[in-house]
């Protein structure tokens, strides 16, 4: 109701507020409101005392709570949706913007330090033992949100073996190989995409399209993605532009947790590739994650409908809180689950 009226009524006083609303709430629960609504970069406040006045925030897009479900029971045709790319999003939105909430990263932090206690009482090849498994889940987890049918087992099958599934055709194998080659790179070197640079993301992007018809380096014509009326960027140059200042933003940000979600998601949302683009996205977010010496994340448990899903909503919306709340999820298991 805050939110509702803060739209029709910007820069009120907490007490036009409690009127606005109708006095539903106490003027002290109003205020406690307030607070968590600026905490979570949903609100902003000016002014001191009995002179303060509150606003919507201009991040106010990005955080705003969207029930996904009811979301998508429209049709595509029949969303509101931001149908072209926004080039402020990078310039002028995120540069100033905290994504994660004090709880949030106070979560984050605290998986963290057990994930480092945990490797720290692990041989070397007990790591890389671990490494290995979160690797295969990863290769497999990454394939099957691209519609990829091999199974798990049949995947731990192929990288560990090299044996590949009756009834799956060549290039479902070749593109789980791939990954595995991709995260074995990044394994192998730490600092290649330290800082961040538009090659580096390439060169990403051509071992995981390795023997794939997929074009290599940045797209020259235009993609359409299924599912969705957002239409990418289809300039050669304002797409090495928008991938540029992406770069430039990872590498000014300061936390770790992110430099990764902002890598998931601007690298899916630029689309820079014919194909691969999610691909190279979840392979760049878990680089930078490895070179910190953060967690990497295998995304195992996400439904792959959920995660689609989640994506659209950033392209259409620029809403941030579908795909942050997957990160966060998948970024605990990953701690509980693999080392």
């Amino acid at each position: 109701m805050i939110i509702e009226y803060l739209k029709k009524n910007p820069n009120s006083s907490s007490k036009e507020i409690f009127e606005g609303v109708g006095k539903q709430k106490s003027l002290a629960t109003i205020k406690r409101i307030l607070t968590k609504l600026i905490q979570e970069h949903l609100v902003v406040s000016s002014g001191k005392g009995k002179s303060t006045r509150y606003n919507l925030s201009p991040e106010y897009k990005l955080f705003e709570q969207v029930d996904i479900e009811k979301y998508y029971e429209k049709e595509i045709d029949e969303r509101e949706i931001k149908e072209h790319f926004n080039f402020s999003i990078i310039s002028e939105v995120l540069p100033n913007t905290n994504l994660f909430t004090e709880n949030e990263l106070t979560k984050l932090n605290e998986l963290q330090e057990i994930f480092t206690k945990n490797i720290s009482e692990l041989s070397e090849l007990e790591f890389k033992k671990e490494l290995e498994r979160l690797a295969i889940d990863l290769s497999w987890k990454s394939s099957q949100i691209e519609g990829n049918t091999y199974s798990l087992l049949e995947t731990e099958k192929l990288l560990k073996e090299k044996e590949t599934a009756s009834g799956k055709t060549k290039e479902e194998a070749v593109m789980l190989l791939n990954h595995k080659d991709a995260i074995d790179f990044i394994v192998e070197n730490p600092d290649y995409l330290f800082p961040l640079t538009v090659s580096g993301i390439e060169d990403i992007h051509s071992i995981l399209t390795k023997e794939l018809a997929v074009d290599r380096n940045i797209r020259k014509r235009r993609v359409g993605i299924s599912g969705t009326n957002y239409k990418p960027i289809d300039n050669e140059f304002q797409i090495k532009e928008a991938l540029t200042g992406m770069c430039d933003l990872i590498n000014r940000k300061e936390n770790i947790f992110e430099k990764s979600l902002l890598a998931l998601i601007l690298i899916s949302y630029i689309q820079p590739f014919v194909d691969g683009n999610k691909r190279t996205a979840r392979i760049v977010s878990n680089a930078i994650l490895m070179q910190h010496k953060y967690c990497p994340i295998s995304f195992r448990t996400v439904d792959s409908v959920d995660y689609k899903k989640a994506m659209l909503l950033f392209y259409e919306q620029n809403n941030i809180t579908s795909v942050k709340k997957i990160f966060i999820e998948q970024y605990e298991f990953a701690v509980k689950t693999y080392f």
